[in-house]
């Protein structure tokens, strides 16, 4: 393969003159496409490659066991072709790129360079992109949810900022002066609300501030008795939404439930969850916005790899340092909730087991029998959430009739249908394309032009190199 290539549409990333930047040039793909052709006298490849990581989708036979010499063999392969592509992406500022080769028997090589721009989100399945955001700065519902009121919310019983003193200089003798009355005020007004009283003592006991070797000392001396590593107190902050970063198509699906029962909110974020420490990566919280039979002031913890609801820690900061946990009493886990439902082989039968006044997200899987109807979802009120698997639909323009809808992932061919027809539902904040059954990468960006020229939104950027 010649180093040169040709041009045929550089997206705006030069330099200023008539020649391509490094990412532009073939010969930085060269190793990649090599490695691509694998012995095959011709074929279309398809991945994306990232600053930190790659996806080649290279079809690889099993490997004997244990096989693990030959798996590292590959993974360093892999390594040395794409590190041009990552030094490439780095010198352009580019987070990644995704890309298409088309190899002749020849040697000769057209590739295609996909940059989604602003509209449309990171994929995380090879070349295919995320979602489509069709309305800038939209988030999905449930990121947009607040917490709802609990008139009745009092302190646990078990709440005490003079027992809690006691017992933190009981557990912590010599442990010094910590922040002063004036600091907490500060972190107060930064936060926009007065520390909890509970918090306010932990600070004014241990302290926690970023700098000082005693400080440090206290804090690591602090962290058996607190569970967790205490954050410095210019570093507490609110974990409302905006905290858990998610994309359309992690959050569209998700949903706030919160059961009369529950003690903690079912939310993706709240501006009553006050975080002060660290755990394994989780964060711990005090929660001014408990569930219906929860106490205000407990103490939640905010899984890092979830990203709606909290789990109860304790009652109150005085149990979380006595030792004393608190239990969850709301739905048990894998109860079915009909505000999410599946169907698929696995799950319901049909869409009309999934019809109920408070669904709002349907996901249509693979499944045996015939493509359904969505008659029996026209008119519910709160559906806003429908991924259905290609083919699976009876007749994709019912999707039209759905009048709630701001989140929609289908297969090409539907999608094409609802393009034509011009039926695509005009709520819609986000979509998605289904990428089941590995549609041709370029047919699918194809799709997604066609979803952003819709809403008036800057298409897909592509590049051609041939050579």
């Amino acid at each position: 393969m010649s180093g040169r290539g040709r041009i045929a549409y550089r997206p705006a990333m030069t330099d200023g003159t008539s020649r391509p930047l490094t990412l532009e040039a073939l010969a930085t793909w060269e190793p990649v496409l090599r490695l691509l052709r694998d012995g095959s006298s011709s074929a279309r490849r398809s991945g994306h490659v990232a600053r930190h990581s790659w996806s080649l989708g290279l079809r690889r036979p099993p490997l004997p066991r244990p096989g693990r010499a030959a798996r590292s063999e590959r993974i360093r392969a892999e390594a040395e072709a794409v590190e041009p592509v990552r030094s490439a992406l780095a010198e352009a500022g580019v987070e990644g790129v995704s890309f298409v080769a088309d190899l002749a028997e020849n040697g000769s090589a057209v590739l295609h360079l996909l940059w989604p721009g602003p509209g449309v989100e990171y994929g995380t399945t090879g070349a295919y992109p995320g979602a489509v955001v069709l309305v800038e700065g939209a988030l999905p519902e449930p990121w947009r949810r607040l917490p709802a009121p609990v008139p009745g919310a009092v302190a646990a019983p078990s709440a005490s900022p003079v027992a809690l003193e006691r017992t933190l200089r009981e557990r912590l003798p010599g442990v010094g002066a910590g922040t002063t009355e004036s600091e907490v005020a500060a972190a107060g007004a930064r936060l926009g609300r007065p520390l909890p009283a509970e918090l306010a003592v932990l600070y004014r006991v241990i302290g926690a501030a970023r700098d000082g070797d005693t400080a440090r000392r206290v804090a690591e001396r602090a962290a058996p008795v607190l569970g967790c590593s205490l954050l410095p107190l210019d570093a507490v902050y609110v974990a409302d939404a905006a905290t858990r970063e998610v994309g359309w198509e992690w959050g569209a699906t998700a949903a706030v439930v919160t059961g009369p029962g529950a003690r903690v909110q079912g939310l993706a974020g709240s501006p009553g969850w006050i975080v002060f420490g660290e755990a394994d990566g989780d964060r711990l919280a005090v929660d001014l916005t408990p569930g219906p039979r929860g106490h205000l002031g407990q103490i939640v913890r905010l899984d890092h790899e979830q990203v709606i609801g909290a789990e109860l820690v304790a009652d109150s900061l005085t149990d979380l340092v006595a030792g004393r946990r608190g239990e969850e009493t709301g739905a048990r886990p894998g109860e079915r909730s009909p505000v999410v439902a599946r169907v698929n082989a696995k799950g319901l039968p049909h869409v009309e087991a999934a019809a109920d006044p408070a669904l709002e997200v349907l996901t249509i899987g693979v499944r045996d029998g015939a493509p359904m109807s969505l008659a029996a979802l026209v008119g519910l009120p709160r559906l806003r959430t429908l991924t259905a698997y290609p083919g699976t639909l009876a007749d994709p323009l019912e999707v039209g009739r759905l009048s709630g809808l701001e989140f929609l992932r289908l297969g090409v061919e539907e999608w094409r249908a609802l393009l034509d027809a011009g039926a695509v539902p005009p709520t819609l904040a986000a979509a998605a394309v289904e990428t089941h059954g590995a549609p041709d990468p370029l047919a699918v960006a194809a799709l997604t032009d066609a979803l952003l020229t819709l809403r008036g939104r800057p298409p897909v950027r592509r590049t051609v190199i041939e050579g």
